[in-house]
C-alpha cells in the first residue's frame, strides 16, 4: 500500500535547536548537503537524552570496515569492525567508557574532527582541507586503516529531520557512494604500534582498496532520543550500467513523523523518495531474502553474513543484526527508473534501550 508523504526541502542554513533546547521547527524537513547547525545539541542545557555519532562503514570486494565514535551523554560508545569476505574471519572491537570524555565530535558536520581515545581503540576522523574527501584512520588489536572517502564535485547526501516532538528528535545525514581509498592492515597489535607484527607476532597483511570497486557510506547523527526505539537501515553502493548508484533506506524509526530517509543517488545526484517503504523480512533466519518496496521502489536484499550485536548495561542496551549482502531490483530516480543489479550493502534490525 502506496505511503506517500509530502516533505519539505530546505535550501538555506538553519539551527536544530532553538534557544530553549527544543526543536526548531523550521529545521524539520530535507536537505542535498549539510544545512543543520547542531550546536545546541551539547549536552549542557539537556543532559541524558543526547545522542551524537559518527559511523562510516566501507565496503570492497575483499573487506568490510566499519568505525563508531559516538557519545550517548551517559557514556562514550567506540567500535572498529573489520570482516574479511575471503575467509569469513572478524576483527571486532568496542569500548564503552563513561560520560563522554574519551569522544571528540564535531558541533556540526564538517565543523571539526571526530576522534576516539581510549586504551583499546584510537579513531580519528577529519576533512581534507580542499573539501575533497575525509580521512579515517583506525587502530585497535590486530587492525589499522587509513582509507579517505571522496568526495566528488557535486556529490549530494541526504540530510533528515525526524521530529517525534518538541523534545524528541533526529538529525541524521546518510551519505552514500563515497568513493574509498587507501588500506587497511591486519595484524597490528595494538592502537598506535608499527605494524610490524599480530598478536602473537605474526607478520601483518596489508591490502591496498581497489579503486573503483571501494565504497563509503557515512551515517551522522545528531539528536534527542526516546529510550526506547527499534529501526531499519539500508544502504548499498557501486556502479551498475556505467553509472554509479547509491542507495539509503530506512523504516520504523521514522513511521508517523512526516519525515522519512529513503532516498536514491545517481552519479552524484541525489532523489528523494518521500514514502515509508515496506520492510519484510525473517527474524527467525536473518540469512533470507529482505524485500524493501513501494510505490517508488522494489528490492530484493540477499544477505551474505549476519553481523550480531547485542550490549547489555543498567541503562543501556543494544540488540542488532546488520546483515551485508546485495540488493537488486528497481527505484525510482525522478522521471526515471533505476535498475538495480548486485549492489553491495547491508540492511539491519535494531532494538535500542538508551
Amino acid at each position: 500500500m502506496a505511503r506517500t508523504i509530502v516533505e519539505r526541502e530546505l535550501t538555506a542554513p538553519v539551527a536544530l535547536c532553538g534557544p530553549d533546547g527544543r526543536l526548531n521547527r523550521d529545521a524539520v524537513g530535507w536537505t542535498r548537503t549539510p544545512m543543520h547547525d547542531t550546536s545546541g545539541i551539547d549536552g549542557r542545557r539537556v543532559w541524558g537524552r543526547n545522542k551524537r555519532w559518527e559511523y562510516w562503514a566501507v565496503t570492497t570486494p575483499t573487506h568490510i570496515v566499519a568505525l563508531t565514535v559516538s557519545s550517548i551523554d551517559y557514556a562514550a560508545v567506540h567500535a572498529i569492525l573489520v570482516h574479511d569476505r575471503r575467509d569469513g574471519t572478524t576483527i571486532d572491537r568496542s569500548a564503552i567508557a563513561p560520560l563522554g570524555s574519551s569522544a571528540t565530535l564535531p558541533a556540526s558536520l564538517g565543523d571539526g574532527p571526530a576522534r576516539a581515545r581510549t586504551k583499546s581503540i584510537e579513531i580519528d576522523v577529519e576533512e581534507l582541507a580542499d573539501g575533497s574527501g575525509t580521512t579515517l584512520r583506525g587502530s585497535a588489536a590486530g587492525v589499522r586503516f587509513e582509507i579517505v572517502a571522496h568526495r566528488p564535485a557535486g556529490h549530494e547526501s541526504l540530510g533528515v529531520v525526524v521530529p517525534w516532538s518538541d523534545r524528541r528528535f533526529q538529525y541524521t545525514v546518510k551519505d552514500v557512494a563515497r568513493p574509498a581509498t587507501g588500506w587497511l592492515e591486519i595484524g597490528s597489535s595494538k592502537p598506535g604500534d608499527s605494524g610490524k607484527g599480530g598478536e602473537g607476532g605474526e607478520p601483518s597483511e596489508r591490502i591496498e582498496l581497489p579503486e573503483g570497486e571501494s565504497w563509503a557510506v557515512l551515517d551522522h547523527g545528531r539528536g534527542r532520543w526516546p529510550y526506547r526505539m527499534v529501526w531499519n537501515w539500508g544502504a548499498a553502493s557501486g556502479v551498475v550500467g556505467g553509472r554509479t548508484i547509491g542507495l539509503q533506506l530506512g523504516g520504523k524509526w521514522t513511521d508517523g513523523t512526516g519525515s522519512t530517509e529513503n532516498a536514491v543517488v545517481v552519479d552524484g545526484r541525489l532523489h528523494k523518495l518521500s514514502e515509508e517503504l515496506d520492510w519484510d523480512y525473517d527474524i527467525h533466519d536473518w540469512l533470507a531474502p529482505w524485500r524493501i518496496r513501494g510505490t517508488h521502489a522494489d528490492l530484493w536484499f540477499t544477505p551474505f553474513w549476519d553481523r550480531v550485536s547485542a550490549t547489555e548495561l543498567v541503562v543501556f542496551g543494544s540488540h542488532g543484526h546488520q546483515c551485508f549482502g546485495h540488493y537488486s531490483g528497481w527505484v525510482d530516480a525522478g522521471s526515471e527508473r533505476i535498475a538495480v543489479d548486485g549492489l553491495l550493502g547491508w540492511a539491519e534490525d535494531v532494538r535500542n534501550r538508551w
